[in-house]
């Protein structure tokens, strides 16, 4: 196995540059650019930002993240993704579940999905996208980071489904996930259990060094409180067996704060809803979708919230405002 600490790019060999981390705001506080190059010559610089919003209010330590499990690249574009994206007015957007590789499918992409994805790069040109993709399985897992990027734990059984992207910033690290979901039948918990603890000693890593600001679909309910049927779910259906609790109580105890139930202790309020049985019209839902922060950070956050009222998946964004 490889040390943890040498992280592969499969997808994007170019971003094993970094960049500094505070967005550079004009006067009225709106980005102009996302990153300075610092000593890699590979580095990237993103464009100007002609589009971006006046923010008179917003301090300029102030971040914004955003991030949403599309269950579908193409189909969320389809579903006026793109103004949804602008809509959520964030700094750094993680995109979950993209089911998309843009080295392999855009030439096989039908014209209108080819159309849709050129419309997301040139509405969303303030961003700057890195992707990393399944290369096991086509159609399959999948993330975006709509920033800047290293990608992968270092091991081969997670790094191929395109699952972790970790980007280095001057004062925090981001990680941006699509945990794995431990199957039908619990077939695939053990695997997953393997992945949590790889993935728990990278974190702490990174957290030796710097704040960390984590999100995603983490793909676990941790308390009863985020699920609305505990009883008839426990031990039986992914995302809510004891294993898989524990291992995010670990990843808490080792140093990190769940940001919305840290802020919102008895608000019942769900990120995912099964697009069977009218799910999100009875309300039926399970809290899947999280921002997680290193303890030191928690009192820097502004805002933690689920963001209900937004369609185009079966999840729902996430959201959280700090000073970083």
């Amino acid at each position: 196995m490889r040390n943890l600490s040498e992280l592969t790019i499969r997808l994007c060999p170019l971003v094993r540059s970094f960049y500094t981390a505070m967005p550079k705001r004009n006067a009225k506080g709106a980005i102009t650019t996302f990153f300075s190059p610092t000593e890699s010559k590979k580095a990237k610089v993103v464009e100007e930002n002609t589009d971006a919003p006046d923010r008179d209010d917003r301090d300029p330590r102030e971040w914004k993240f955003a991030a949403w499990n599309v269950a579908g690249l193409r189909a969320f574009l389809k579903k006026d993704g793109v103004a949804a994206i602008k809509k959520l007015d964030a700094d750094i957007v993680l995109l979950e579940e993209t089911k998309y590789n843009p080295q392999t499918d855009y030439d096989k992409l039908k014209n209108e999905e080819r159309a849709n994805l050129d419309d997301f790069k040139k509405k969303l040109k303030d961003y700057h996208i890195e992707w990393c993709a399944s290369t096991e399985k086509k159609g399959y897992a999948g993330v975006a980071l709509l920033t800047k990027v290293v990608t992968g734990l270092g091991d081969d059984e997670f790094d191929g489904a395109g699952r972790v992207i970790f980007a280095e910033y001057s004062n925090f690290h981001f990680v941006g996930a699509y945990v794995m979901n431990s199957g039908a039948g619990l077939k695939n918990l053990k695997s997953r259990q393997r992945y949590e603890g790889l993935f728990l000693q990278k974190i702490k890593e990174l957290d030796a060094t710097k704040p960390v600001v984590y999100g995603g679909d983490l793909n676990v309910a941790h308390h009863e409180i985020d699920l609305k049927n505990p009883e008839s779910n426990r031990n039986k259906t992914a995302g809510f067996t004891d294993e898989e609790r524990e291992c995010f109580t670990q990843l808490l105890d080792a140093g990190f704060k769940d940001t919305f139930r840290t802020m919102h202790p008895d608000t019942v309020k769900y990120s995912y809803f099964s697009f069977r049985g009218n799910a999100r019209q009875k309300n039926i839902g399970w809290r899947l979708d999280y921002w997680v922060v290193s303890e030191r950070l928690m009192e820097n956050v502004l805002e933690s919230d689920i963001l209900t009222e937004e369609v185009g998946s079966d999840h729902v964004p996430v959201v959280i405002r700090l000073f970083v």
